[in-house]
């Protein structure tokens, strides 16, 4: 009935493309501005975090596990929004007032620490012993054997899955709406809620999260036949 309404009134029709075509710019200032270094920088961080998670996983001090698997506990076992909710509503009740960009950052940060970091360990156990036992037999510490043999061997192991990590991280910048980062969901929340149209707006920023991801699906996909491919060789 939608689309049968749409092609028979040229007037609804061009009311739709007017609408589209207006929306279009703001929506990519918030897709530039916003969801894409809102994504960038909380995977990077959140990188970084995974790999001192899972190290701190297998470490061999009980009290540095136990932390860890707390941090990892929490974040993968409570819905990312209400993460989001306390860092930005909640703590102010502690006097710590933070921003919605920072917030947001913080809060995909730590839940893409506390996944990544089990993809890290996976990839990390993967890797056979004899490597370890290779890199000791010619005199490396600890830290030369993780940095120049076996990190550079999980790297290949971990990048398909937090590639889809980083994917599905651009889709959940969404959820930063709800604590007011103007990213490009909220955008469309903004327009449609003076014209009214919240099936054509939701429906444009669908296609634009499509359009982001799309290319990145591809080339997590050509990652994994080339890495498939060496390791048969």
């Amino acid at each position: 009935m939608f689309l049968n309404n749409i092609f028979t009134d040229p007037d609804l029709l061009e009311r739709y493309t007017n609408i589209a075509q207006s929306s279009l710019l703001p929506l990519l200032k918030g897709a530039f501005f916003y969801t894409i270094p809102l994504s960038i920088i909380s995977f990077i961080i959140g990188l970084i975090l995974a790999i001192f998670t899972a190290l701190a996983r297998m470490s061999d001090m009980k009290f540095v596990q136990y932390i860890a698997r707390i941090y990892v506990s929490i974040f993968r076992g409570t819905p990312l929004l209400v993460q989001l909710f306390i860092i930005f509503y909640g703590l102010p009740n502690l006097n710590i007032i933070i921003d919605p960009f920072p917030a947001a950052i913080i809060g995909f940060s730590l839940s893409v620490g506390a996944y990544g970091s089990e993809i890290v360990r996976a990839a990390i156990t993967s890797i056979p012993k004899g490597q370890w036992e290779a890199g000791y037999s010619i005199g490396m510490s600890y830290s030369q054997n993780l940095k120049r043999i076996i990190l550079p061997q999980a790297a290949r192991v971990s990048l398909p899955p937090l590639s889809n990590t980083f994917i599905s991280l651009i889709k959940d910048t969404s959820l930063a709406s709800m604590i007011l980062v103007v990213e490009m969901f909220r955008v469309a929340q903004q327009i449609a809620s003076t014209n009214y149209e919240f099936l054509l707006l939701y429906s444009e920023v669908a296609l634009l999260y499509w359009l982001i991801c799309f290319p990145l699906t591809i080339i997590q996909q050509n990652i994994e036949e080339r890495l498939s491919r060496h390791f048969v060789k």
